[in-house]
């Protein structure tokens, strides 16, 4: 059986050793959490491709505090014809725990049939549901309206829901490595456990 490694307790740390602009993620995070301290955080640095095939980098912060979630995203731009460097921008939301409707999480498991109780999952997928929308992507579920009368030609406009998108994050032993896998499985436990208050 493998055991579960020591999950990392110092978020400063993480992100220096993430190097995706510590500095700028550092003071971003730093600012967002003021006197308060992380019980729980994931540091999840990720690289993408955008339909042209460039490379873009990017990192999510997930801290828990007593009182709050909060998240620090950071993005990177490219040099564009206006400036020879590339820039980043950093969004920070600070969520209060009582606006969390659930903590989801998947596994992924190779060989489920030999699994050890305590090993970890080969991969982890966190999905956060938010009870408003926080500055996140919403989804617009429009359909038309109709009356009762099945014969009604009206136009009666449309009707239809705004759902908040939920926050994910996935981590694999494969592309990040146990530590990760690791440490978002216990945020996860901790997270579930402070939004469930």
């Amino acid at each position: 059986m493998r055991k579960t490694r020591a999950v990392s307790t110092d978020w400063r740390s993480e992100i220096e050793r993430s190097g995706y602009y510590p500095g700028l993620v550092t003071d971003a995070v730093a600012a967002a959490l003021g006197s308060e301290g992380a019980d729980a955080f994931v540091v999840h640095h990720e690289a993408t491709f955008d339909p042209a095939m460039e490379m873009r980098r990017h990192i999510t912060v997930l801290l828990l505090t007593a009182t709050r979630l909060v998240v620090c995203h950071t993005d990177e731009h490219p040099a564009t014809e206006g400036a020879d460097r590339p820039q980043a921008s950093t969004t920070t939301d600070a969520i209060r725990l009582d606006n969390i409707q659930s903590v989801a999480l998947t596994r992924v498991v190779a060989d489920p049939a030999n699994h050890v109780a305590g090993t970890l999952p080969a991969e982890l997928v966190l999905n956060i549901s938010l009870s408003v929308n926080w500055g996140a992507v919403a989804h617009v579920d429009l359909e038309p309206a109709a009356c009762a009368d099945e014969t009604c030609e009206a136009d009666h406009g449309y009707t239809g829901a705004i759902t908040a998108e939920p926050l994910t994050l996935r981590v694999s032993q494969a592309a990040d490595g146990p530590e990760a896998v690791a440490t978002m499985l216990n945020f996860a436990s901790v997270l579930a456990e402070a939004a469930s208050r």
